[in-house]
């Protein structure tokens, strides 16, 4: 037996009306950021684009010469492009920060309205968002405005040697960040899993844009221009959604303030059938969504009154 107190009809349409109002102010900054972390993408490959490359071969050409020190290590350009591009990079970086905080908020706001509709949801999403995006954002800011600072350093002094490279590649601020930002990004990515699989649970959002939305945090792992593709539309979905503009309608889960799950490919295929086969056909497939369960489907509902809480008691008592 459920112990969570089901939502009156008032509480139900003061969340809906709440959420319309969120909507509509989170809407855009999603778009923006889906835009954005694209944007930064580009920023980023077209500055290194042109970076000068250190192979195996070039890199032991010295000891090969004989030299065991050289005077200017093989990855002395690579540095200085670095240096001199540094402006750039930092620009890419405040656009992905930027980006990761929109990210931050449409997630968190999904997470509310998926809570009110599924008290049981599971809990972890929220803190894995909230640290994972807040230390995301914050270390691909400081990570390179940190290298921008250590290359400038080489650039403009004296020794280039292989010593000075590795003082720039190797040292301990930037060891500490080598190995925070990967678990920053792991957390965000597990959180926004949690998030999507729970919304769409819900019926907060259709099936596909959770496997987007899926895909879209393991990308969040793997930082390429080619692949920011899909997590940027997926957020730019996500701000239509939320601006109550997306191209088949608004989830009926929005406006109900409760639960609507999204039938599955049997109970789609069931309902076709039905509707196909006529009358029998119909009461058959009822029963065949009943028996695979039946209250995933959504039913569009004009008011949510006592029989939406008569589902959800059912539901409970599962």
């Amino acid at each position: 037996m459920s112990t969570e107190t089901e939502p009156t009809p008032a509480e139900i349409k003061q969340q809906v009306a709440h959420e319309s109002e969120r909507r509509a102010r989170l809407g855009v900054p999603a778009v923006a950021g889906g835009v954005l972390y694209m944007l930064s993408g580009i920023i980023i490959s077209s500055t290194i684009g042109d970076a000068p490359s250190v192979g195996v071969l070039q890199g032991l050409q010295p000891a090969l010469s004989g030299q065991a020190s050289p005077a200017v290590s093989p990855r002395a350009a690579e540095i200085k492009f670095d240096s001199e591009h540094s402006f750039g990079l930092i620009a890419g970086s405040v656009l992905v920060a930027i980006a990761i905080g929109a990210l931050v908020l449409a997630l968190l706001f999904l997470q509310d309205g998926t809570r009110f509709r599924r008290p049981r949801s599971n809990r972890a999403a929220r803190p894995l968002v909230l640290f994972g995006g807040a230390l995301m954002a914050l270390l691909s800011v400081v990570t390179q405005i940190f290298l921008g600072i250590k290359t400038h350093q080489f650039a403009s002094g004296h020794d280039f040697s292989n010593h000075a490279v590795t003082a720039v590649t190797h040292n301990t601020g930037y060891d500490i960040l080598a190995y925070i930002t990967p678990l920053a990004a792991i957390a965000l990515a597990a959180g926004m899993i949690i998030t999507v699989t729970n919304t769409v649970r819900v019926g907060l959002m259709p099936r596909w844009m959770g496997i987007v939305g899926g895909v879209s945090a393991v990308l969040l792992l793997l930082p390429a221009a080619t692949l920011d593709l899909i997590p940027s539309f997926w957020l730019v979905a996500t701000g239509i959604l939320l601006m109550e503009r997306f191209p088949k309608g608004d989830p009926p889960a929005w406006a109900a303030g409760e639960a609507r799950p999204w039938p599955s490919q049997a109970e789609l295929r069931a309902e076709r059938e039905a509707q196909q086969g006529g009358g029998g056909g119909r009461r058959g497939a009822q029963a065949a969504l009943s028996t695979a369960g039946g209250d995933l489907a959504p039913e569009p509902i004009a008011h949510p009154g006592g029989s939406s809480r008569k589902r959800r008691r059912k539901r409970g008592r599962r």
